[in-house]
């Protein structure tokens, strides 16, 4: 008798502490969570941001660059010395001297110089630009599509953390019934009125549920740890739903939806884009680049001044006729990489509309099952209640009442699996759709 009151104590302690530590959350406020502090999501944004940073870099193909230069030399350099007078504008007659040519004094020399370049044609630059712009709205869908994955992920686990405490509630009252109707046999079994083999089972049956409501307290802290990790939060105790859970009320669904405007598919099609422009660019690399120039001298004897001046403007063409077999191979492997991103893009869309239609058939019956499994529900209730009458008044024996409680607690444990799937599916079915 000790030990069953020890045992029943302990038992109430875990419950009682699983009730002290829960702490309520609803799924709005989870998915602001997880939309604010994802580590997937900023991974992605950081992504796309750096695509975005890729993008901008390739505005040098038609901007100027722009650089400044300071540079102070002192020589005795004949040429060097001569030439930096006459920048310097100081050139006398008397430097004309073949003794002072060949010769000089040691000369200082500062030189600001301003240079300017502006690509005038540059045909490969520009579509590489366009491979890059290509790139980046394609992160940015990329991005856009893990928001929504990341979405429907906290739904799920919102719905795994549901079942779970529904799951726990189940156990609960069954371990109760269970611990009640071990009494009641014992009280029988005493009196004489019952063999002992009908009060071991009963033992039996109440160490079994009381298992099983181990396991599902388990089950429900996994469950609130892994919404936790999606929300990045160090919040102590199990998290609990503040909406129990319910079949989900179907909406209008466009059961016909094409995956053409998916955000997944776009970047995928957004990709293979980038890669076709690239392959182009490398084919027009034979092509000759046009650049025009320009740079502003200051010169002097003196640091940072300014006593002489002068400027050169120009026009380059360059044209790199044959560097060895890369410009081929190059273009080769780009006009394969653009064919195996084609093939990508075909092969993700025909794997998504797999995954679509299988959908709509897990929603069907989802949805078939759920009317079965309540109608099956009702049928083990009524059915436990008659056998509880009977077996009080002696007309039905302990085993059969223990069935009808087990099968009870199984059908309300398949009801809420067969609720949990449902919700599931018409998420999943949702998710796949989403534009």
């Amino acid at each position: 008798m000790k030990q069953l009151l020890f045992f029943a104590f302990i038992c109430f302690s875990v419950v009682v502490l699983h009730a002290q530590q829960t702490v309520p959350i609803s799924l709005e406020k989870a998915l602001e969570e997880v939309q604010k502090a994802n580590v997937q999501l900023k991974i992605s944004a950081l992504e796309a941001n750096a695509a975005k940073a890729d993008y901008g870099m390739s505005s040098a193909t038609f901007l100027p660059n722009i650089s400044i230069s300071h540079t102070g030399i002192t020589t005795t350099n004949p040429l060097m010395a001569f030439g930096s007078k006459l920048n310097q504008e100081v050139l006398t007659a008397a430097d004309f001297n073949p003794d002072l040519l060949n010769d000089p004094d040691a000369i200082e020399n500062f030189a600001t110089v301003i240079s300017v370049q502006q690509p005038l044609f540059n045909a490969d630059g520009f579509l590489k630009r366009k491979a890059a712009k290509s790139t980046f709205e394609a992160k940015e869908l990329q991005f856009q599509r893990t928001q929504d994955y990341m979405q429907f992920e906290t739904e799920k686990a919102y719905m795994q953390l549901q079942l779970a405490h529904k799951m726990v509630a189940v156990l609960q009252k069954a371990d109760t019934t269970a611990k009640a109707n071990k009494k009641l046999t014992k009280d029988y079994y005493d009196q004489g009125l019952i063999q002992k083999a009908d009060w071991l089972q009963a033992q039996v049956r109440a160490s079994q549920v009381n298992d099983q409501l181990q396991q599902a307290l388990s089950n429900l802290s996994n469950a609130s740890d892994y919404l936790k990790f999606l929300m990045q939060t160090t919040i102590e105790g199990n998290l609990e739903p503040q909406t129990d859970l319910r079949p989900t009320v179907l909406e209008t669904l466009t059961i016909d939806a094409t995956l053409d405007n998916r955000a997944d598919v776009k970047a995928m099609r957004k990709a293979a884009e980038a890669y076709k422009a690239n392959a182009k660019a490398d084919k027009l690399a034979f092509l000759p680049r046009l650049n025009a120039f320009g740079t502003y001298e200051l010169y002097d004897d003196e640091v940072f001044k300014a006593g002489a001046n002068g400027y050169t403007l120009g026009a380059s063409l360059s044209w790199d006729i044959f560097k060895g077999s890369q410009r081929f191979s190059q273009a080769k492997k780009g006009k394969i990489n653009a064919d195996k991103a084609q093939l990508e893009l075909q092969s993700y869309k025909a794997k998504s509309n797999m995954e679509l239609d299988k959908a709509k058939r897990m929603l069907a019956v989802a949805k078939s099952q759920l009317a079965s499994s309540a109608l099956a529900l009702e049928q083990s209730e009524e059915a436990l209640k008659i056998r509880t009458n009977r077996f009080k008044e002696g007309l039905e024996k302990t085993t059969d009442l223990l069935m009808a409680e087990t099968q009870l607690a199984e059908q309300q444990l398949t009801h809420c699996q067969t609720i949990y799937e449902h919700n599931y599916a018409l998420a999943y079915f949702k998710f796949l759709t989403k534009e």
